[in-house]
């Protein structure tokens, strides 16, 4: 602006340089449309004069040129131009006196175009109107000149811009400034920003949840300590005693027994129950990913990597429970950051230097002797200390029968319920599944159980040969079992009555199946007499 009323600093004034002196003020000029008018009477006059004969042809031209640059001045009217711009326009002539302000201008300075049109620069800022004006600056200088401003009655912060044009002699004639209001752009650009951080925390959050929810979505169906042996009890007393307490728990068994939901079980009944459950199973995970995969990467962190980085599990599992599944698998060298993971509650990203606060339970869970492994050199002995500050043991299906009833009836349940069936078991089948060994534990058995209501017809009662069958139980044992005597004596009987009857029929005599049977032939024979087995002549000679 020519003389603003603002308050700011010239980037290119002089400094102590004296204000120019304002000339004698001139006469108003009339406006462009009364000199058009006045050219078209003086032409009209002159044509229709008898002293028009006197002027030459090139007068009359010239006034007729001189009429049109008008009406075509009149038509490209710069004014009405400037007053459709965003950014404030001050003209002033090469004096400082001031020609044209448009309405932006007076939006951003709060003045209005009496106020300065026809009147110099100079003279305005002694009135205190402007401070710091930087039309005097651009005819002394003949250079453009820069200033950062803010209006003294409206307040609204400005960047000045003043540029020199000049006639053919070099002299400065007009003094063009614009005043580009950036308070606006101020305000947007921290309203750009807080909405970046806004934008940023939320798609965080978004990627967080989405995570969490494939990870949940991933665990098995509704899960809950069930059983009614000693055992489930003593582990259902430990997790009321421990889901209360922060502290890191260990819980070791055979794979399939259900560690993952004793693990669930403390995190449902701790404080932290609203909060993310996150699993890592560590085995299934490349040792080349897994640190990824827990701590997380900043952007550009490896080749392949997301361009914005990515939250790791424990970050996932912030507020929450993060359940480290077979930690016995969890390289050595990841071990010790975990270790200052769960020492010092905070981690930092893979490729980053940034600590990063934590708020996390660890539960981890293992089917090794973690302790045989710290002295063998393969697990930290000091995270296994760490770890096992509160230990859980739960032991195989095959020591703990009494829970076989009732699990066989909840899998039962759930997937009659999935199938849409109501498939039973006869009593029997509960036999035939204690002679098995169940290697694969309860995630064996609940595996077992579907596939059996899913081969089954709608209403079908499951007969212990079947179950026989489908748990790869030799049919011969199995049939035995079948009967009705329930008593250990009378099994027993049975098994030795069917064994001998089996041994004698393939070798045909007491001799042979007594060395097969690896016991005495005189043993075969009193046993086969009290177990009423008719021997043949051939088999009692021995032969």
């Amino acid at each position: 602006m020519s003389g603003q009323n603002v308050t700011g600093q010239n980037v290119h004034a002089a400094p102590n340089s004296p204000p120019l002196a304002s000339p004698p003020a001139s006469p108003p000029l009339p406006s462009p449309a009364a000199s058009l008018a006045f050219l078209d009477d003086l032409i009209a006059r002159a044509k229709a004069s008898q002293a028009a004969m006197e002027l030459a042809p090139e007068a009359i031209r010239g006034l007729e040129q001189v009429r049109q640059h008008l009406r075509e001045a009149l038509e490209f009217d710069f004014r009405e131009i400037g007053d459709h711009l965003y950014d404030g326009i001050y003209i002033s002539d090469g004096r400082g006196m001031t020609l044209y302000v448009n309405k932006a201008y007076t939006r951003i300075t709060g003045i209005t175009p009496e106020e300065v049109v026809g009147r110099y620069v100079v003279d305005l800022e002694r009135q205190g109107l402007y401070k710091n004006a930087v039309t005097p600056e651009v005819i002394r200088t003949k250079k453009q000149v820069n200033s950062m401003g803010e209006s003294l009655k409206t307040h609204k912060k400005m960047l000045i811009t003043g540029n020199p044009i000049f006639d053919h002699a070099g002299n400065v004639k007009k003094v063009v400034v614009i005043d580009r209001e950036i308070t606006d752009l101020l305000a947007m650009r921290a309203e750009l920003e807080a909405t970046q951080k806004k934008m940023k925390a939320v798609e965080e959050d978004k990627n967080k949840n989405e995570q969490e929810i494939e990870h949940l979505r991933k665990m098995h169906l509704n899960k809950n300590l069930i059983g009614i042996s000693p055992a489930v009890q003593n582990i259902a007393k430990l997790v009321q005693q421990v889901a209360g307490l922060d502290i890191t728990v260990l819980i070791t068994g055979e794979t399939g027994v259900g560690k993952e939901v004793v693990a669930n079980e403390i995190h449902l009944n701790s404080p932290r129950s609203s909060g993310p459950f996150i699993k890592v199973n560590c085995a299934a995970i490349p040792a080349s990913l897994l640190e990824a995969e827990l701590f997380g990467y900043e952007r550009g962190a490896y080749t392949g990597a997301k361009a914005s980085g990515k939250l790791g599990m424990f970050e996932l599992a912030d507020k929450g429970t993060l359940l480290l599944d077979e930690i016995g698998d969890m390289p050595l060298e990841l071990q010790s950051k975990l270790l200052r993971v769960i020492q010092h509650k905070e981690l930092t990203r893979v490729g980053g230097t940034r600590p990063i606060k934590l708020d996390v339970r660890i539960i981890a869970t293992t089917n090794a002797n973690l302790m045989e492994m710290a002295r063998q050199g393969k697990f930290r002995e000091d995270l296994y200390y760490r770890l096992s500050v509160f230990p859980i043991h739960v032991p195989p299906l095959r020591e703990r029968f009494g829970d076989l009833e009732v699990l066989v009836q909840h899998f039962l349940d759930i997937y009659n319920a999935k199938y849409n069936k109501a498939v039973i078991l006869e009593p029997v089948c509960l036999s035939v599944m204690r002679q098995y060994a169940w290697p694969g534990n309860i995630r064996e058995l609940q595996n077992v159980i579907e596939r059996l209501v899913i081969i089954s017809e709608h209403s079908a009662v499951v007969a212990g040969e079947q179950m026989g069958k489908l748990l790869n139980i030799d049919p011969y044992y199995n049939e035995l079992l079948n009967k009705a005597e329930t008593g250990l004596k009378e099994i027993v009987a049975n098994v030795e009555k069917a064994t001998i009857e089996k041994v004698l029929a393939l070798c045909g005599s007491t001799r042979k199946a007594a060395k097969i049977l690896k016991i005495d032939q005189s043993t075969i024979v009193k046993k086969a007499k009290k177990l009423g087995i008719k021997l043949t002549e051939a088999e009692n000679r021995g032969e």
